[in-house]
């Protein structure tokens, strides 16, 4: 299976007084605390979860896919 292309996402905002479903979004995309790093695979599931806590996190291109 080929991988697609890859999206940098960063935690800028932290989980501390957010409801439960965008906590569990955040450790679904691998990150719980603020300034961690993933690399994922762009795809509409990711972009889903992304869409849901997107004023907590920064979202980068990887411009080398």
């Amino acid at each position: 299976m080929a991988e697609g292309k890859k999206i940098r996402i960063t935690q800028t905002g932290s989980h501390i007084g957010r409801t439960d479903d965008q906590r569990a979004t955040l450790i679904g995309l691998g990150l719980n605390k603020r300034h961690r790093t993933r690399e994922l695979v762009d795809s509409p599931e990711v972009r889903g979860m992304i869409n849901k806590v997107r004023h907590l996190v920064r979202v980068e291109d990887d411009k080398a896919a």
